[in-house]
C-alpha cells in the first residue's frame, strides 16, 4: 500500500509560511537531491490556498497527479488537477490501493490537520529550518487532535537544516471497540 507523507520545510518555531504565506526564508541546502526528492512521489496532495500559490508561480506539477482539496473551488475550473470536496477519507484510501509511488502531503496546515484527524497520513517529515519567524502560517494549526510520533530517522546538513523523519502511531481503539 502506498504512504501519504507529509514532507514540509518548517521554520524552528513551528510555521511553514510566514506571515505574507511567502517561503523565501528556507535556506539553501546543496546537499539535498530534490531530484530525488520528488522522484519517490507520483501524487501531491494539496489545499486550495498552496494550489493557487503554485498555479500562480510554478511551471506546471512537475508531472506528478495533483489532488487538490477544496469545498469552494469547481472542477470544471481546474481541469489539470483532481479537486476533491467530499469523502476525503474514502478517496485517499482508494489512491492509497493503486499501484504508485508515496503519496506526498504538499501542502499546507490546515489539510495536514484534516488528514491526521482522519488518520490519513503515515510519516511526518519536517526539514527543520534554522530560522526563528515568530509568526505565519503553522505546521498545524489549532485545535488538532493528538497523536504519538516514533522517529524512524534523522539527518543533519551543514546549513543547519535538521530532517525528521517520524511513523505517525495508529490511533489506540477504545475499548470495546
Amino acid at each position: 500500500m502506498r504512504s501519504i507523507r507529509y514532507q514540509v520545510a518548517c521554520s524552528l518555531d513551528g510555521y511553514i509560511a510566514d506571515m505574507a504565506g511567502k517561503t523565501g526564508w528556507i535556506v539553501d541546502e546543496p546537499r539535498i537531491d530534490f531530484s530525488a526528492l520528488f522522484d519517490q512521489f507520483d501524487t501531491l496532495l494539496m489545499g486550495r490556498l498552496t494550489y493557487e500559490g503554485l498555479a500562480r508561480d510554478a511551471d506546471g506539477f512537475w508531472g506528478k497527479t495533483v489532488l487538490v482539496f477544496s469545498h469552494t473551488l469547481r472542477q470544471q475550473d481546474h481541469p489539470q488537477v483532481t479537486i476533491v470536496s467530499e469523502d476525503a477519507q474514502a478517496r485517499l484510501q482508494e489512491m492509497r490501493l493503486l499501484p504508485g509511488k508515496d503519496i506526498w502531503l504538499f501542502g499546507g496546515g490546515e489539510l495536514f490537520q484534516s488528514l491526521l484527524a482522519l488518520g490519513c497520513v503515515d510519516t511526518v517529515e519536517p526539514a527543520i529550518i534554522p530560522v526563528l519567524l515568530g509568526g505565519g502560517r503553522p505546521l498545524l494549526p489549532a485545535p488538532a487532535v493528538q497523536r504519538m510520533l516514533t522517529l524512524t530517522s534523522h539527518r543533519v546538513y551543514p546549513s543547519g537544516i535538521v530532517w525528521l523523519e517520524y511513523a505517525v502511531q495508529p490511533q489506540p481503539s477504545a475499548p470495546g471497540a
